[in-house]
């Protein structure tokens, strides 16, 4: 059996500007990355404005195992099959951090036949935008503490220095540091965190911003730390935005590959699902719409986490209004969720199957099961699966795209068409921003999760009243939980009941637009496993990788 990057590497791409013209991209809007990838200039936006949106589909999946279910090889496919039945497609995935591709979960560009290439250039510093936003983040770290040096003309109280420094490495030992250690020369010495660069705010202020000026507006509204009389001191206080904006001048531009069977595909943005609101940019969906007639797009993690926040936070932004969502399952997935590994285990499964489904149907979205087919799934699991989604009314299809690409989707993508021409959508949100903090915290924790109840710190409530002091009460919710549980405990699967949501802390991102409170262990800082794939990655005298899979 080939591997990922075997199989990747046997298919020779298409030139990136004859995978342009194909959704009417213009030569002078495209910005060559080399062959095969391209950087798309903005002002397509304003070109495209008055195009019809054409149909958005959501992929999401159940609660996951940590090698995950398909979910990005089944968008992938999935695109090709609608391709396949003719129809002007495009998709769009996030960018992959070197953090679980060098750590447990591998890369991120789909996986088998179902892929988007280069796949190497992609997994690995691709154009350069996670370098771009971890330089952006770190310069504002930087001129906080050079503030600070020379003056300190705010009286920030270096307690409540509240922008942490990130890198895209997944590295435990730096969640907790100390800096300015040495002498008066340099700098004032203070605790810090660090986050991996997915978690960054940047990244969300870039996936989430419509355009330059909008993410310089978002820039200067970051809140970098507080003064002792409690004030919020921001990134535009400290004149960073400008500079910051000009680091992440061509980051923010969708950047368009293709697949392995040639249909056109932005990867763009890659916040964390777990941590951040895990969407790829609203830049590179809004441009998707007006380009194609159907737009496949993923969040990350389950529907209580991805879906929902692209639900909640970057539809609301974007004025976008889904029409169809993909459920992804796998019955080694199902296997975990009933806590054991033989037939039995996928019909305990099931629970956690039916509560997702639940979930996305909140939404008023039209919605279809994919089970993703791994090598030795039986027929008799399967059916498993597809009887239970008959018996609830649900549409299901068994995908093999992996093995087969687009073939291996088509009936997935002819029942998903046959949804979207049958049943409108009564797309709304899970809850209205105008209600308390705690008051959403608790419609998603349950509604979403099926927790009986929230509690919260003492440094929780300390925090929902500063956001209150803030103005800042009225934003979204963006709650940073374990993806392995409906619950904030990892090893309660299933369909757990009767369980409490922990609230930490609550983080704010005034400039993405968003509260983030932290539920039970998650950090936004992941360590690596005791065997990280790292371990399997290397470079013969050719240049020829090996390893990424």
């Amino acid at each position: 059996m080939k591997s990922d990057i075997e199989i990747a590497s046997s298919v020779k791409p298409k030139p990136i500007d004859v995978i342009a013209e194909k959704i009417g991209l213009h030569e002078d809007e495209i910005i060559l990355w080399g062959n095969y990838k391209a950087k798309v200039s903005l002002e397509v936006l304003k070109r495209v404005r008055g195009n019809r949106d054409g149909r958005l589909i959501l992929v999401t999946t159940i609660n996951p195992t940590s090698e995950g279910e398909g979910k990005t090889t089944v968008t992938i496919g999935l695109a090709q099959a609608l391709a396949r039945l003719g129809k002007k497609t495009m998709l769009a995935i996030r960018e992959p951090s070197l953090g679980p591709m060098m750590g447990l979960k591998g890369g991120a560009t789909g996986g088998g036949y179902s892929q988007v290439i280069p796949m190497e250039d992609i997994n690995l510093h691709f154009t350069g935008d996670m370098h771009a936003i971890t330089s952006a983040h770190n310069l504002l770290a930087s001129l906080l503490d050079n503030h600070i040096h020379h003056g300190d003309k705010y009286h920030i109280d270096p307690r409540y220095i509240v922008w942490p420094r990130v890198m895209d490495i997944s590295d435990r030992a730096l969640r907790n540091v100390v800096v300015g250690l040495g002498g008066p020369l340099d700098g004032v010495p203070h605790e810090v965190e660090f986050a991996i660069t997915p978690a960054s705010e940047v990244m969300a202020i870039l996936c989430l911003s419509k355009n330059l000026q909008d993410l310089k507006e978002r820039l200067g509204r970051i809140i970098v730390a507080y003064t002792y009389d409690n004030k919020p001191v921001t990134a535009d206080d400290l004149r960073a935005v400008g500079a910051m904006a000009v680091l992440l001048k061509d980051a923010i531009k969708p950047n368009l590959v293709q697949t392995l069977e040639g249909v056109p595909a932005f990867v763009h943005g890659g916040p964390f699902a777990n941590i951040a609101h895990g969407a790829s940019s609203l830049i590179a969906t809004l441009m998707g719409l007006k380009l194609v007639d159907y737009f496949v797009t993923e969040a990350g993690f389950g529907s209580e986490l991805g879906a929902e926040k692209f639900f909640d936070i970057v539809c609301r932004i974007g004025g976008l209004k889904p029409d169809a969502a993909v459920l992804v399952v796998s019955i080694k997935a199902l296997k975990r969720n009933g806590y054991g590994k033989d037939i039995i285990a996928v019909k305990k499964g099931l629970a956690n199957l039916e509560k997702h489904v639940e979930n996305l149907a909140m939404f008023g979205v039209p919605i279809i099961v994919a089970v993703n087919r791994f090598p030795g799934d039986t027929n008799k699991e399967i059916d498993v699966v597809e009887n239970f989604c008959r018996s609830k009314n649900i549409p299901v299809a068994v995908v093999d795209v992996w093995k087969n690409g687009g073939e291996g989707g088509i009936e997935l993508a002819g029942k998903l068409v046959d949804l979207i021409h049958n049943h409108s959508p009564s797309f709304h949100f899970l809850y209205d921003l105008s209600l308390p903090v705690k008051d959403k915290i608790e419609i998603i924790a349950k509604k979403m999760y099926g927790a009986e109840r929230v509690v919260y710190t003492v440094a929780a409530e300390q925090d929902i009243k500063l956001s209150q002091e803030l103005e800042l009460d009225k934003l979204p919710i963006c709650i940073a939980k374990t993806q392995y549980s409906l619950s904030d405990n990892p090893a309660l699967l299933g369909r757990p009941r009767g369980f409490k949501i922990t609230v930490r802390e609550i983080k704010f991102s005034a400039g993405a637009g968003f509260l983030v409170p932290m539920t039970g262990k998650i950090t936004t800082m992941p360590g690596l496993p005791a065997k990280p794939l790292s371990e399997n990655i290397d470079i013969d005298e050719k240049g020829n990788i090996k390893g990424l899979y």
